[in-house]
């Protein structure tokens, strides 16, 4: 079994989950040597798989008709306070991601909004739900780690550091997270992102005025390599994610795989995701009023250490490979390999 796994992102700007979701996919399927993979353009395999959604993926899904799958990332809700002028866009972000949806034999949903979302749109296609997976072993905390990040960082072995991720736009919440480190100076915060689309972000002249502005404790590193995270997720103490709209988003397991307390947006999107309990908080004076209790309060910590442990569970990558495998296996079944070998 051969699996061809595609991502446009691996061409552009990466710091964005969706590019971590490709990389972490292909490291998945390579754990193992039941099969081989190929990527992008190192050549042809007898399923194609598929993170983005432009041009190329139409391309590279020529010849592979009955044998394409697309993890679907992104659905219409995801460019709400992420492009400008998305009211304006949003029908032909929809026709267009139906399209995408279309194009697939097998859409994978991420989260039950994504598969809702997918189902909404009629997109023709069969949707089966299989979460991100998350590799602990990458994100373990490690007292070199720790050391490498906060020397990055520049904080010391004492500072208690809050650490936001995100892109930096207003969907993300990153003003709530320059409100919550205003209030709080006694903590360092920390927000690890940039601007993968720059000028075509929502919100940039604002939110860059609130960053000029914001208080000395608080930092932004800008955009930073994959490579990098697993140190500045070790030289935190806690997460803030302040996020209004995610579907799986990978950050906020990764840290509590590091081993910190993760305070999640009260939304709707993770009532249906999570089969664990987690930190929430509904407004910023919420996130302000969980921050300073984790700062002051052991005990309360170490319940936030538990509630992060368990919640990884759902997400155990070896289950999710070998449904997966299960996908490839019968789509190479029902449909003859009749890829082009120019492809």
């Amino acid at each position: 079994m051969r699996i061809h796994i595609v991502s446009e992102t691996q061409y552009m700007i990466k710091g964005n989950g969706v590019h971590t979701a490709f990389v972490d996919h292909v490291d998945l399927l390579k754990s193992k040597k039941d099969i081989e993979v190929v990527v992008n353009n190192e050549g042809s395999g007898d399923v194609i798989h598929c993170h983005t959604y432009g041009p190329y993926y139409f391309f590279k899904g020529l010849g592979y008709k009955g044998r394409r799958i697309h993890t679907v990332h992104v659905i219409p809700d995801s460019i709400k306070g992420s492009l400008p002028i998305s009211a304006v866009l949003m029908p032909f972000v929809k026709w267009y991601l139906k399209q995408v949806y279309s194009y697939a034999d097998v859409c994978i949903a991420i989260s039950p909004m994504v598969e809702k979302a997918i189902l909404e749109l009629g997109a023709k296609t069969e949707v089966v739900r299989i979460f991100n997976p998350i590799n602990i072993d990458k994100w373990k905390r490690t007292n070199e780690n720790r050391k490498k990040g906060r020397e990055f960082l520049g904080v010391s072995e004492n500072d208690f550091v809050v650490l936001g991720v995100g892109q930096l736009q207003a969907r993300k919440g990153v003003e709530d997270f320059i409100d919550v480190a205003t209030s709080i100076p006694k903590a360092r915060f920390v927000w690890a992102g940039g601007r993968p689309f720059k000028a075509m972000t929502e919100g940039i002249s604002r939110i860059d005025a609130r960053i000029e502005n914001a208080p000395d404790n608080l930092q932004f590193t800008g955009m930073l390599e994959l490579d990098q995270m697993p140190l500045i997720y070790a030289a935190s103490d806690m997460m803030l994610f302040t996020s209004y709209q995610e579907n799986c988003p990978l950050a906020p397991i990764e840290a509590a795989a590091c081993g910190m307390p993760v305070v999640f947006r009260d939304i709707q999107e993770y009532k249906s995701l999570y089969n664990y309990s987690y930190l929430k908080a509904k407004t910023t004076n919420d996130f302000k009023m969980m921050t300073t209790q984790l700062l002051n309060d052991k005990i309360f910590y170490s319940n936030g250490l538990a509630l992060s442990k368990q919640l990884v569970i759902q997400f155990d990558k070896d289950n999710i490979r070998e449904k997966l495998m299960n996908i490839y296996a019968r789509l190479i079944e029902r449909v003859p390999n009749l890829y082009p070998s120019w492809m």
